[in-house]
Order: C-alpha cells, then sequence, then structure tokens
C-alpha cells in the first residue's frame, strides 16, 4: 500500500471544480463545452459501442443547436457576418448529427476548431 496521498483531480472534485471555473473567462468556459463534447464523441467512437456513439451525438446535436439559437438571436452582440458564417458552421455540423451514418471526424474537427479559437 502507498504512503503517498491521492492528488485531487478537478473533475472529480466539486470544490476544485468551482476554482477552476472561476479562473476561465466566458469564452474559455464555452471553449470547455466543445472540449467535453469533443472528449465524448472521440471516446464514443475508440469504444465502437452503438449506443455510446448515438448519445455522443445527440449531446453533439444539442450543443450545436443551441449555437445556432444564439447565433440567430437578434440580440447577439457578435457581428452579423461573424453569426452568419457561425450559423452555416452549425447547420453543417447539424446536419451531419442527422445523418443516417453521421461522420464523427468531421464533427470533431469543427468542435476542435472552435473550441481552440475560443481558448485563444
Amino acid at each position: 500500500m502507498s504512503s503517498q496521498t491521492p492528488v485531487p483531480q478537478p473533475l472529480h472534485n466539486p470544490a476544485l471544480v468551482g476554482g477552476y471555473r472561476r479562473q476561465l473567462s466566458p469564452k474559455q468556459m464555452e471553449g470547455e463545452v466543445f472540449a467535453r463534447a469533443s472528449r465524448a464523441l472521440r471516446e464514443a467512437t475508440a469504444q465502437a459501442e452503438p449506443l455510446a456513439l448515438a448519445r455522443a451525438i445527440a449531446d453533439n446535436r444539442r450543443l450545436w443547436d443551441a449555437v445556432l439559437t444564439s447565433v440567430i438571436d437578434p440580440a447577439n452582440r457578435l457581428s452579423v457576418p461573424l453569426r452568419a458564417q457561425l450559423a452555416g458552421v452549425a447547420r453543417a455540423v447539424l446536419r451531419e448529427c442527422d445523418a443516417e451514418a453521421p461522420d464523427a471526424a468531421f464533427i470533431l474537427g469543427i468542435n476542435e476548431q472552435i473550441g481552440a479559437a475560443l481558448w485563444s
């Protein structure tokens, strides 16, 4: 038996998660949502389990539906051209999520690009 105390992991310790979130900007928190969606989709794809993959695709669909709803809202403070571009990307991802055999690599690529942009 080891005498070392395990290091608390932020995702497993609610007290640490709260502190972590307070250190992130709102933009970075949005980036974290994309990172989590990507991680779930990547893990489901690696497991090759149909139910896990369906759940991950459905979660990504909800994420991109929220993005689309946000960017088409006239009260959104992003520039109109940027909102239009994001709406186009959201529609493309939503079409892929609704496909009979969604291309997980395509969805992952878009998620990772958007997530990285939000962290920059």
